[in-house]
C-alpha cells in the first residue's frame, strides 16, 4: 500500500478532529468549509486532468487557485462575498496545515499571494409583495412536491431564516399553542426563536400532514428531507436553490416586478424589508435575523432611504424649484445621532 497523500490527510484532520474537537466549531461551519475545499478540489481535478485522490498540495497555487475563484463568481454566478468567503476557508485549511507539518507552509505563503476581492457597495437587493405572490403561485400545491416547494418558499419570508438555518429544522424545533414558534440554529451557535406569524401555522400543519403523518412531533427528524437509498435525509441547500431559481423564471414571465436571480437570500432580505417598512426597530429586526452586528442590519435602512429618495426624485419635476433640494447622492450613515435613531437607541 502506498503512502497517503498528506493533502487528504490534512483535510480529513481539518474537518474530522481541528474544527470540531478543537475549535468546536458547528455543523453548518464545518459544512462551509467542507463545500470550499470539494469544489476546489473538483476544480483542480478537471482542469488538471487527474482523479481526485491523485491532487497534491503543489498542484494548487496563485494561478490555479485565482482561476477557481473566478469560476465561482463567472460560471457558478456566485457573488463577490461568497468568492471571499470560499477564498476565507481555503486560508484557513492551508493555515492548519502549515501549524500541522512545516512542509506546508510554502503552500500557505502561495495561497497568500491571492488576495480578497473588493466588494462593490449596493444596495441590499429584495422582492416586492407583488413579486413574492407570483413566485409563491408557481408550485402546483395540488401535487406533495409543489405544496412542499411553496412552504418551503413561504417560512423563508416569514421568518427570514438563512437556507441553513431552514434546512436544519427538525420536528421538535416546533412548538405550537398561542404563540406559534420555531427554533433556527443560527452562525456560531448562537440559537434563536422566530415567532409563526400570520398564516404559516395552517400551511405548516398541511405540510406536517402530508409528508410527516406518522412521525412524533418530538423527534430529531428533518423538517424537510429527501429520500435518498429509501432513506430519509437531511435536503441539501442546492435542492432548495435549483427549485426557486426554476419557480422565479417562470414567474418573471408573468410579473416583470420578479428580479432576474431569484435566490433563497433574497427572501430573507423581503422579510427584513417588510418588517422595516411596516415599522419594527432595527433592534429587534437584528435579533429577528440573528445578526451578530447590528451594522449589518443597517443596510435596510440604507435600503429605505434609497427606495424613498428615487420616489422622490422620480414625483419631483425637472423645472420644479424644488429639484435643487433632492439629494441626488446616496443617503449614508456617518452621524452617530442619526446611528442611535435609526437603531432604535433614542
Amino acid at each position: 500500500m502506498g503512502a497517503l497523500n498528506p493533502l487528504f490527510v490534512a483535510v480529513r484532520d481539518f474537518l474530522k478532529v481541528y474544527l470540531p474537537k478543537e475549535r468546536k466549531c458547528s455543523n453548518h461551519t464545518i459544512r462551509a468549509y467542507r463545500k470550499s475545499l470539494e469544489l476546489l478540489f473538483e476544480f483542480v481535478k478537471t482542469k488538471k486532468k487527474v482523479p481526485l485522490h491523485k491532487i497534491k498540495f503543489d498542484m494548487i497555487d496563485r494561478t490555479i487557485l485565482s482561476e477557481f475563484l473566478d469560476y465561482l463568481e463567472n460560471e457558478r454566478n456566485c457573488s463577490v462575498s461568497t468568492r471571499n468567503h470560499r477564498l476565507n476557508c481555503i486560508r484557513a485549511f492551508y493555515a492548519y496545515a502549515a501549524e500541522e507539518d512545516v512542509s506546508a507552509v510554502a503552500y500557505l505563503e502561495e495561497i497568500k499571494k491571492v488576495e480578497s476581492a473588493k466588494v462593490p457597495e449596493k444596495l441590499v437587493s429584495h422582492m416586492s409583495e407583488t413579486a413574492i405572490k407570483a413566485i409563491l403561485s408557481q408550485p402546483n400545491v395540488e401535487k406533495s412536491k409543489g405544496l412542499r416547494d411553496m412552504f418551503i418558499m413561504l417560512l423563508l419570508y416569514k421568518t427570514g431564516a438563512r437556507i441553513q438555518e431552514l434546512m436544519d429544522i427538525r420536528l421538535r424545533d416546533l412548538q405550537f399553542g398561542k404563540a406559534p414558534k420555531v427554533l433556527l440554529r443560527g452562525k456560531g451557535g448562537k440559537n434563536r426563536y422566530v415567532p409563526l406569524r400570520d398564516n404559516i401555522t395552517s400551511h405548516l400543519k398541511e405540510y406536517l400532514r402530508v409528508f410527516h403523518s406518522d412521525a412524533d412531533i418530538y423527534s430529531d427528524e428533518y423538517l424537510f428531507f429527501a429520500v435518498r437509498n429509501g432513506t430519509k435525509k437531511r435536503m441539501t441547500e442546492d435542492n432548495v436553490r435549483h427549485f426557486i431559481q426554476n419557480y422565479g423564471e417562470a414567474a418573471r414571465k408573468e410579473c416583470l416586478e420578479v428580479p432576474e436571480n431569484v435566490h433563497p437570500h433574497l427572501f430573507r432580505h423581503s422579510c427584513a424589508m417588510n418588517l422595516y417598512q411596516n415599522g419594527v426597530e432595527l433592534t429587534l429586526i437584528s435579533q429577528w435575523l440573528g445578526h451578530s452586528d447590528l451594522e449589518t442590519t443597517l443596510i435596510y435602512a440604507h435600503a429605505d432611504t434609497e427606495i424613498k429618495r428615487k420616489a422622490i426624485e422620480k414625483a419631483v419635476p425637472e423645472d420644479s424649484p424644488l429639484r435643487e433640494h433632492v439629494n441626488s447622492e446616496r443617503y449614508k450613515i456617518d452621524d452617530e445621532e442619526t446611528l442611535k435613531v435609526l437603531c432604535g437607541l433614542i
